[in-house]
């Protein structure tokens, strides 16, 4: 089946889709971006994907391509056209083409839009049955994380080192040895008294979609759970760790740098959590808010 793209209003061949060199995305990384799971067909936490996107359009004064029920639309003709069961679409908005300058080109310049489609096979990734290592790298992102921005290079950076110390995922650490979050995920530890941590939704991270279901499923699950910011030390003595994105689902974390988590397997905890999500995921259970 050949594989398609969507591009500034056409579906056209996936090898086949390309933006104007003058846009703004590709010239000052003047964009946003969404990733939403596919799981049996379905779009997971939908909703919640496209307000986010709407919040980051507003942050930037960007205006939307298309009202949200017409791009939801073209979602799932993307979907459609790719025979996509499982797996994830990509979408990115910028803000449009014009000549090069660094200030908002005029009012009228419309948004570009591309969506693209990724096929996953969840059900037969070892990380979530193994679980992954994870390493601490200096937080040298910018202020405001919580906007989806494809400016990604310093995380980009980040997941290279961990790559190359063969690792899943960089903990992004701020100068007073503050965890904020991963290079392209949120960060979890479980305390030895079995309370749940992640840190608060600032500008310092990004309120992932899937963090947010989580804790929906942590409070019916009942368990303790505290929103506060937790330091490396803390990580590297947890009794379990694990990381949350839109295709890390609850990925449990064994090894923090050199520190071996718990007994060095998925915890209890990070296990009950995975199985709630993907019953989630599958309608086995009410979505969450």
């Amino acid at each position: 089946m050949p594989r398609y793209c969507y591009v500034n209003g056409r579906f056209t061949p996936h090898n086949q889709g390309a933006v104007h060199i003058e846009d703004r995305g590709y010239q000052f990384a003047d964009g946003v971006y969404e990733v939403v799971t596919v799981a049996d067909g379905k779009l997971v936490d939908e909703e919640g994907h496209m307000a986010r996107l709407d919040r980051s359009l507003k942050e930037l004064r960007m205006p939307a391509p298309m009202k949200r029920a017409v791009l939801q639309l073209k979602m799932r003709e993307l979907i459609r056209l790719n025979g996509l069961t499982d797996g994830l679409v990509y979408m990115q908005v910028t803000r449009g083409v014009a000549p090069r300058n660094h200030a908002f080109p005029a009012e009228d310049t419309p948004p570009a839009l591309v969506m693209t489609t990724k096929r996953m096979d969840f059900a037969s990734m070892r990380k979530f049955t193994d679980g992954v290592s994870v390493v601490t790298r200096p937080d040298l992102r910018w202020a405001r994380c919580d906007i989806k921005t494809v400016s990604l290079l310093p995380n980009c950076l980040a997941k290279q080192e961990a790559y190359e110390a063969g690792a899943y995922e960089a903990w992004l650490v701020k100068e007073n040895g503050e965890v904020t979050e991963g290079s392209s995920s949120n960060a979890w530890i479980v305390t030895a008294d079995g309370k749940l941590i992640t840190r608060p939704p600032t500008n310092e991270i990004l309120n992932g979609i899937t963090r947010r279901t989580i804790i929906t499923l942590a409070a019916e699950e009942g368990l303790t759970f505290e929103e506060r910011a937790f330091s490396v030390d803390e990580a590297h003595a947890a009794a379990e760790c694990f990381v949350s994105s839109a295709t890390s689902f609850v990925t449990p974390v064994v090894k923090v740098d050199d520190a071996v988590i718990g007994d060095g397997s998925p915890g209890p905890l990070s296990r009950k959590l995975l199985d709630a999500y993907k019953d989630y995921i599958a309608g086995r259970r009410d979505r969450a808010a």
